[in-house]
């Protein structure tokens, strides 16, 4: 279908989950730095008003490969991070922008638009911060709401309170919220709650979805969601970094790379982790022992492509637009196996 030719609105997240798996692609931080458009460290949006034809153009890609969902750019746009870089009189215009974006693409191609917001970095479990991050989660939940977005993502939270904090303002709105939390080396919440208590606690609290993102790859991502799985009654949310954590090196923080031992910290996190990265068969492993578990809201973080997502969404049986292209070495002119190839070409082949 044209890009520019509308199609139906989508039936709604709890509709569609419960009909099968959702698919949200994540990742735009990593993708737009990689692409010299994001600056890492301060890790703020400022593409979404500087380039949005890109941000839409990666929007478009992702639901190219797969994603049912066009996710607002609007992650770490929120009025500390713009604080910090002295554009906090950016606020308004960023997150609007992001989510005109986010719904023009969601309406022309039958997706779901979903608001976002995330950990706040100021949260402190005392009275002041619950104040101060309530009053941020308002202000962008608002935005979103009054852009009639499908629903919100609240996403990367250590602390389970600012999790909570988070759900609270969203439910207030009457849309659906899914909540996920990020988990570092220690397996829990940063007041020390296992992942498996926080999500229970966040389901009984309202959240349509809860589950895990960003922080951890597929293999110290899934003992987690495992637990959580066993331990909540609704729908649960899986949405790993595409990098090879491990149990001595469980979050991609933690990933350590001698070879760069003079990066700050000794961590290749996060302008170093190329070596680390996944493939596509291993995301697509990992998208079937995740569906397997029960679980049905399902995405790649930061650090994810395209191809990652097209993978998942092929792992669970589905053939998006971009499977058009999806790899077939049996045309390869010395890998393939077609007869008509020449017998020299499968000779050279076995020196490759």
């Amino acid at each position: 279908m044209a890009d520019n030719m509308a199609v139906p609105p989508a039936s709604g997240l709890l509709e569609r989950l419960e009909a099968g798996p959702v698919i949200c692609a994540e990742g735009y931080l990593f993708e737009f730095e990689r692409r010299g458009y994001l600056q890492a460290g301060a890790f703020v949006p400022e593409v979404v008003l500087e380039h949005p034809e890109l941000v839409e153009q990666l929007h478009r890609e992702f639901v190219h490969a797969g994603s049912d969902v066009v996710e607002a750019f609007t992650y770490y746009a929120h009025r500390e991070k713009l604080r910090l870089i002295g554009k906090e009189h950016l606020l308004q215009e960023m997150n609007l922008q992001a989510l005109a974006i986010a719904t023009t693409v969601a309406r022309d191609t039958g997706t779901l638009v979903a608001g976002n917001v995330c950990n706040t970095n100021v949260f402190a479990a005392d009275e002041a911060s619950r104040a101060a991050v309530r009053a941020m989660f308002e202000e962008q939940i608002g935005w979103a709401a009054e852009a009639k977005v499908d629903f919100i993502i609240g996403e990367t939270f250590s602390w389970g309170e600012e999790a909570l904090i988070a759900l609270d303002a969203i439910k207030q709105t009457g849309l659906p919220a899914v909540i996920t939390l990020a988990i570092h080396q220690q397996p829990e919440t940063r007041e020390g709650w296992s992942p498996e208590e926080a999500c229970l606690r966040l389901e009984e609290a309202g959240a349509d979805v809860v589950g895990l993102n960003c922080i951890r790859g597929p293999e110290t991502l899934l003992p987690l969601l495992t637990r959580i799985r066993e331990t909540v009654k609704g729908h649960v949310a899986a949405l790993p970094v595409p990098y090879r954590t491990h149990d001595e090196q469980p979050s991609f923080q933690s990933l350590r790379d001698p070879a760069y031992s003079d990066l700050p910290g000794g961590r290749p996190f996060p302008t170093a982790l190329d070596p680390f990265v996944c493939n596509r068969y291993e995301i697509a492993d990992f998208t079937r022992d995740a569906y397997e578990l029960g679980i049905s809201y399902l995405g790649v973080c930061c650090g994810a492509g395209p191809h990652h997502i097209r993978s998942m969404a092929e792992a669970l049986g589905r053939t998006p637009p971009a499977s058009r292209f999806t790899a077939d070495m049996s045309k390869h002119a010395f890998l393939g196996v077609d007869s008509s190839l020449k017998a020299h070409n499968r000779e050279y082949a076995k020196e490759l």
